[in-house]
């Protein structure tokens, strides 16, 4: 008889709910008494009921009839069951409480999330760069500079790591001046660089056809240049 129980343990199916519905169905606005109903409707939908009545779902529970039928209408109301028609293979129609209007609010609220922190962790970078900026420039931004940055970000819709970049690229040509940053930038987008190895690769593209330039001008005319590191952005050659 002991051998007979186990195996019906081993073959009775398990319910199969999402881990995040454990995690966050008090965030969904359910109670513990809703949660356990909808639990018990899941279960009955796999045991080939797909209409628990609340005399089936107080059954298994403490509550009663009322109390559960109370449970039932709040459920309804808020949107977490629905009870649809279903045709089955006879062409008859019944009705189905269905649970799957949970777990498109679980859908909802778990994409709600990843926005919000997608927009706290934009704004931690957005913070950091215009830290970097008075770092880099060793004072306060003005006003008008804090908002070409923000013009950056939200008209021209640079990344912070690609703004950062061609901030870099200012202070390594010594021409720490926010037109020649823009300069940089409107180079960059108007050569679709959207990444920090498209910018470098882009970068030696340019410095490779100014070295080729100078070499050749170099030949024509006995006058030597001057030369320093780093790419005129605003000029569109090396000094």
């Amino acid at each position: 008889m002991q051998k007979d129980l186990s195996l019906q343990l081993l073959m009775e199916k398990p319910i199969t709910l999402p881990g995040l519905l454990f995690k966050h169905y008090k965030d969904l606005g359910l109670s513990d008494m809703q949660f356990l109903i909808l639990i018990h409707i899941r279960q009955f939908h796999q045991e080939g009921n797909q209409f628990p009545t609340p005399s089936d779902l107080i059954a298994r529970m403490t509550n009663t009839e009322q109390e559960c039928t109370q449970q039932l209408k709040q459920l309804l109301t808020n949107r977490f069951i629905e009870i649809v028609e279903v045709k089955g293979t006879n062409e008859k129609i019944s009705e189905v409480i269905s649970i799957d209007p949970l777990f498109e609010k679980l859908h909802m609220y778990l994409n709600e999330q990843s926005q919000e922190k997608g927009q706290d962790h934009q704004k931690m970078e957005e913070g950091k760069l215009f830290q970097r900026f008075e770092e880099e420039f060793a004072r306060p931004l003005s006003p008008m500079e804090m908002e070409m940055v923000s013009m950056w970000l939200d008209d021209d819709q640079h990344e912070s790591h690609i703004i950062e970049a061609a901030l870099r690229e200012a202070v390594v040509s010594s021409r720490m001046n926010f037109r020649y940053i823009d300069r940089i930038l409107f180079d960059w987008k108007k050569n679709g660089v959207k990444t920090i190895e498209q910018a470098k690769a882009h970068g030696e593209k340019v410095r490779s056809h100014q070295q080729t330039s100078q070499r050749y001008q170099r030949k024509e005319s006995t006058v030597p240049k001057k030369r320093h590191p780093g790419y005129n952005w605003l000029e569109g050659d090396d000094n």
